[in-house]
């Protein structure tokens, strides 16, 4: 078995580092081919993803003599750290120099790309061409590194890694639970719905913690409300319990949230993961938890939904209230900055409020006129999206004041025990 194979996802990103793999194992017969040695590889992305961890098993895959920098001195011992390192390296037939948290090496920020330690690095990678000398880097954040350190014959590749989603993160839940006392009815799906776009520190974070309160209540087993709690505690920082907290309060972050949840569903139907009234620790109320299309940044009718969505909330507190909300700040500058650039950047609606850097008073005037028309527009449509579908909006209410937080499989439970208005005869006007 390869050491590839023990990591869950990332096919693409193995496939690369294989191909890399073979030629630092096989070296002779690519130089016989005339191939030179890449310099190296730069894994980057957000803690947790498992950098580390498929750097290590590429190490371990090629099979050859490795040396790993990090950070772990004073900047001078340091210093003469690194240089130590790549000089022990160069005395190798074959080698990989592995720096890991790369971007930690000096101050963690833009105003440090000049520092010594990255100067240093610099040279001494140029002093190994010919050497058949590997680097092999991790980093969290690249924009902390300056750009000469970044540019072609440093790095072969500089390859980003991404929060798991879709199988990847149903199959790496199914890795964790497989260590873990299950009860047999716990749904994968339902579970990754709501997990997806975390890292894999934090999967195994929340898992370990479901069976935290398992344990804690004397329970043999870890049930889905264990991995429910422990998510909304870790992933989204929700209060404990929220039944101290006024019911008529409560009642109006159900009417928020519900109305963000039922037009998204409305729309596009399986699109929320998770709706709570278990709000952050900040006291921001709810959360509504969406996936979006892969293509949404591509995709303009993915687009004009969340516009719609972002207002869904406004609409229902006017609608079951007949008053403003108050909790709306945060959803009205998304679908002001969303209306905005379709106004402007795309033109979508004319092209006399393009701005060519002419910001005159007409101009900036006639942009506000065509914001302001557009909000209206989609504002009613989300009002009409709610009424013409007032008994999935009730039932949702009802639901998440009895339960507090809905996964998909409840909210699709819901939906398919309603009637469901086609949101298409729904007019914009």
């Amino acid at each position: 078995m390869s050491e590839f194979d023990k990591i869950i996802g990332y096919a693409d990103i193995k496939d690369e580092l294989i191909r890399f793999c073979d030629v630092l194992k096989n070296f002779k017969e690519y130089k016989r081919m005339g191939v030179e040695i890449p310099s190296g590889i730069l894994l980057y992305g957000e803690p947790g993803i498992g950098k580390t961890i498929l750097a290590k098993s590429f190490i371990k895959e090629s099979k050859i003599k490795s040396f790993t920098i990090r950070k772990d001195k004073h900047s001078r011992e340091f210093v003469n750290h690194i240089r130590d390192i790549f000089n022990e390296a160069k005395k190798e037939e074959c080698a990989i120099v592995f720096l890991d948290d790369i971007d930690k090496f000096a101050n963690e920020d833009e105003y440090h790309k000049d520092a010594e330690e990255y100067v240093v690095v610099q040279s001494c990678i140029d002093d190994c061409k010919g050497s058949n000398v590997f680097v092999l880097a991790t980093a969290n954040n690249i924009y902390c590194l300056p750009n000469s350190l970044m540019r072609a014959g440093r790095f072969d590749k500089v390859i980003q890694m991404t929060c798991p989603g879709g199988d990847d993160a149903k199959k790496i839940i199914e890795h964790f639970l497989r260590k873990k006392q299950i009860l047999g009815d716990i749904d994968i799906d339902d579970i990754s719905s709501f997990m997806e776009g975390h890292s894999c520190a934090e999967l195994e974070m929340v898992i370990n913690e479901a069976g935290i309160y398992a344990v804690f209540d004397k329970r043999a087993k870890i049930e889905q409300r264990d991995i429910t709690k422990a998510c909304m505690r870790l992933i989204f920082d929700a209060p404990e319990s929220v039944e101290y907290i006024d019911s008529n309060i409560l009642k109006k972050v159900a009417v928020h949230e519900s109305g963000h949840a039922v037009i998204s569903e409305i729309l596009e139907p399986g699109s929320v993961n998770l709706i709570s009234i278990c709000g952050y620790s900040n006291n921001s109320g709810g959360i509504t938890s969406v996936r979006k299309p892969e293509d949404y940044n591509f995709n303009v009718v993915a687009q004009e939904h969340e516009i719609i969505r972002s207002l869904g909330g406004k609409a229902a507190t006017e609608i079951i209230y007949g008053t403003f909300d108050l909790g709306c700040e945060g959803d009205l500058h998304k679908a002001f900055d969303l209306v905005t650039t379709f106004v402007d950047n795309y033109c979508a609606y004319g092209f006399d409020a393009f701005e060519r850097g002419n910001s005159s008073q007409y101009l900036l005037e006639s942009k506000d006129r065509k914001v302001d028309k557009e909000m209206d527009r989609y504002y009613r449509k989300s009002k009409q999206i709610i009424a013409e579908n007032r008994g999935f909006f009730d039932a949702m209410v009802q639901e998440l004041l009895k339960e507090k937080t809905l996964t998909k499989k409840q909210i699709k439970s819901i939906r398919d025990s309603v009637v469901i208005r086609d949101w298409k005869k729904v007019v914009m006007m």
